[in-house]
């Protein structure tokens, strides 16, 4: 996958330089909040994940993505297409946007991007979406983009001593194509 421009943001690789930002995203309360795992409070808990996330870069598997400003090119947040499966045509999202750039539009731009690259490029033809209920801006944001809801997993998540479920949404190529084609003029 190569370097996604979008209006707005840069969809990248990572890079060394980004570890301090990956931890500063991964370490904010407000950010973790709804994921799978606690906010880290040491960087060495950011640096196995860290690796993974720069070796990202196999299409058969995983494609993690720096989010950057074109301006600076510094780390935002991240946007990652995993458990890739070609040959069902699948995969699922995930992706985290610092507190600070929260309400501009830069993730909502940024999953577009992968999506399109999933469908276009990719040749998949259904995307996922694993999110907790309490997080309604994230749920808005992939329903804005035509994710359907799909189901609710009860306590699907053991998160710092707190039992989380999980709504599960999903994105069929021919939804998004005719979604594009609603919106052209």
């Amino acid at each position: 996958m190569t370097v996604l421009d979008g209006l707005r943001v840069r969809l990248r690789a990572f890079r060394d330089d980004d570890l301090p930002q990956f931890f500063a995203l991964h370490s904010d309360p407000r950010v973790m909040r709804y994921w799978s795992f606690a906010a880290w409070t040491d960087l060495s808990q950011a640096q196995a994940y860290f690796e993974s996330a720069k070796a990202g870069r196999d299409p058969d598997r995983m494609l993690c993505r720096v989010i950057a400003l074109p301006a600076d090119d510094r780390l935002i947040g991240a946007v990652t297409l995993y458990a890739i499966n070609r040959e069902q045509g699948r995969a699922e999202i995930g992706y985290a946007l610092s507190s600070a750039h929260w309400g501009h539009g830069y993730a909502r731009e940024a999953v577009q991007l992968v999506i399109t690259h999933a469908f276009d490029v990719l040749g998949l033809r259904r995307i996922e979406a694993d999110i907790d209920p309490r997080n309604a801006a994230s749920c808005r944001l992939v329903e804005q983009l035509g994710f359907v809801r799909e189901g609710l997993l009860r306590e699907r998540w053991h998160v710092a001593g707190e039992l989380c479920d999980t709504v599960l949404y999903g994105l069929l190529a021919r939804d998004w194509r005719a979604g594009e084609a609603a919106t052209r003029p």
